[in-house]
């Protein structure tokens, strides 16, 4: 199987950390340089249309895209150690957790920076630096509820590691580097200790 990956951006880095702790081999990576818009190339919007990375080609030429169901895949071929859930219930509790870090932590720290970052300009055409802004702010009130809700407990879906607190720390390491997004300087404590916790795992 081949992997496209852009080594800076978010969602190929919520795959590769799933795979690191799953420890799966073989799977071959396959840089996609999105500055050189490469992934609007004829070959590679063949193989996904939407022109976004990650992009798993599977051996058989099949081609899956988007995050969760490349994960989704992968932890059908290799179930051990589990990261979406045994049962039903927690299935659906674990994914319940990783949609929220997805759409409401993640989508306005990346929309945050699209719209207002002067570096992905020429990716995100018209930026709409009002937006931005406003995204940024609704993503500083996601924050204060996970902080309140890691002060009673370890990990974002429960009492154990899932692909949930991956879109998490990934969302978080996002904003790090391009929002300058410091959970201690804010006063939100438990959220700067979990990502310190989840930095220690050597999947990161």
């Amino acid at each position: 199987m081949k992997l496209y990956v852009s080594p800076r951006a978010p969602n190929p880095r919520r795959v590769t950390m799933f795979i690191a702790e799953k420890n799966i081999k073989g799977i071959e990576e396959v840089i996609v340089n999105l500055s050189e818009n490469e992934h609007k190339s004829t070959a590679f919007v063949a193989k996904n249309p939407f022109s976004g990375v990650p992009t798993l080609e599977l051996d058989d030429g099949r081609v899956l895209s988007e995050s969760r169901a490349i994960c989704a895949y992968l932890e059908g071929l290799h179930p051990e150690p589990n990261l979406m859930g045994t049962t039903f219930e927690e299935r659906a509790f674990i994914e319940m957790a990783d949609r929220r870090m997805e759409l409401s932590l993640f989508g306005s720290i990346a929309n945050c920076i699209r719209h207002t970052h002067p570096g992905l300009s020429a990716l995100e055409q018209p930026q709409f630096h009002d937006f931005g802004h406003s995204q940024g702010k609704k993503m500083l009130v996601v924050a204060r509820w996970l902080d309140e809700y890691l002060a009673s407990n370890e990990y974002v879906a429960g009492d154990r590691f899932t692909i949930a607190d991956i879109t998490a720390f990934c969302a978080l390491e996002f904003a790090r580097g391009l929002m300058k997004f410091n959970p201690g300087e804010l006063g939100l404590s438990h959220l700067h200790a979990y990502r310190n916790r989840i930095a220690l795992r050597p999947s990161v």
